[in-house]
């Protein structure tokens, strides 16, 4: 089975930073890319950034400048860096895989479980 799971929320203050990690294991035949995803509730998933494989990695106009998305490809690993967090910031943040168990099959995706992040003011 394919598994992503997050690590690093918690609770900050605005001005502060958290670092938010996410691990996938699993059989893959290959990656396309990961990304992070943040919902509150009632809303849904919006994308805070994405590194595909690749391509170019892309950010939410609302984070650009403050987050930084990373990699390390032999852990299987993705990060994201929060820096001058805001308390609208606040939000579960999700990590998302998307890949193919096989070459004939398309591509699918897998979500990790969230980690609350919550920024106050």
């Amino acid at each position: 089975q394919v598994q992503l799971v997050e690590s690093g929320g918690g609770l900050v203050q605005a001005g502060g930073s958290l670092r938010l990690s996410c691990k996938l294991s699993g059989p893959i035949f290959s990656l396309n890319g990961m990304g992070w995803y943040r919902q509150v509730p009632g809303k849904q998933h919006d994308l805070v950034a994405f590194i595909p494989i690749g391509g170019s990695t892309m950010y939410a106009d609302s984070v650009k400048g403050r987050f930084t998305i990373s990699r390390d490809n032999a852990n299987r690993m993705v990060y994201l860096q929060m820096n001058s967090l805001k308390p609208e910031d606040t939000a579960v943040y999700y990590c998302n895989a998307d890949y193919r168990t096989a070459l004939t099959r398309s591509s699918t995706s897998s979500w990790g479980q969230g980690t609350q992040v919550t920024v106050s003011s």
